[in-house]
């Protein structure tokens, strides 16, 4: 219990930082952002682990502290993705971090296969497209549905697009405690 106990600590010290309360997008924090995708994980009847990928999908902005506002010149993919998912593998198997390693992928994927989904993407989401590779190649789209995990990045990635709505209630990180602590190895 110790372990999943310094997990807890970590994250939530994570989540109160400074990085966490930047704006993530138009409207949201980062902190918003992330609770907002784990209710909606929830709202979906996720499991824990799903839940929990949800939640900490792009702790790697935090651990990176590498956000950017709209109004700032994006030229670098910091890859939050790879770089959150490695941070997580201290505490949670790949159940939670491969779909958090794959859910950038999972937006290039489905800009490749649903003609309509990039027409709903945020204008965060479309600027850093550009640098994540855009939409995948045909090849691309049939090496990532080869991957474990896929289908579980995907539906990540649709609590990520929903994840933006400014001023919305939704439960506190300290709600989550125990589904996480569940979640640990």
């Amino acid at each position: 219990m110790t372990r999943a106990r310094n997990a807890l600590d970590e994250l939530v010290a994570l989540y109160a930082s400074p990085a966490a309360l930047r704006m993530y997008d138009e409207d949201v924090t980062e902190l918003e952002h992330a609770l907002q995708a784990g209710a909606l994980a929830r709202a979906d009847g996720a499991p824990d682990h799903l839940v929990a990928a949800a939640l900490l999908h792009d702790v790697g902005h935090l651990v990176t502290d590498d956000n950017a506002t709209l109004d700032e010149e994006l030229d670098e993919d910091f890859q939050h993705e790879r770089v959150g998912a490695r941070y997580l593998t201290r505490w949670f198997g790949p159940e939670v971090t491969a779909p958090i390693a794959m859910h950038v992928a999972a937006k290039r994927y489905l800009c490749a296969v649903e003609a309509s989904y990039f027409d709903g993407l945020s204008a965060s989401s479309v600027r850093s497209l550009r640098l994540q590779g855009g939409p995948m190649s045909d090849a691309e789209v049939e090496a990532f549905e080869r991957r474990p995990h896929h289908r579980e990045a995907t539906q990540v990635r649709r609590w990520d697009d929903c994840a933006k709505v400014g001023g919305l209630a939704v439960a506190d990180l300290d709600d989550y405690r125990s589904l996480l602590t569940r979640s640990t190895r």
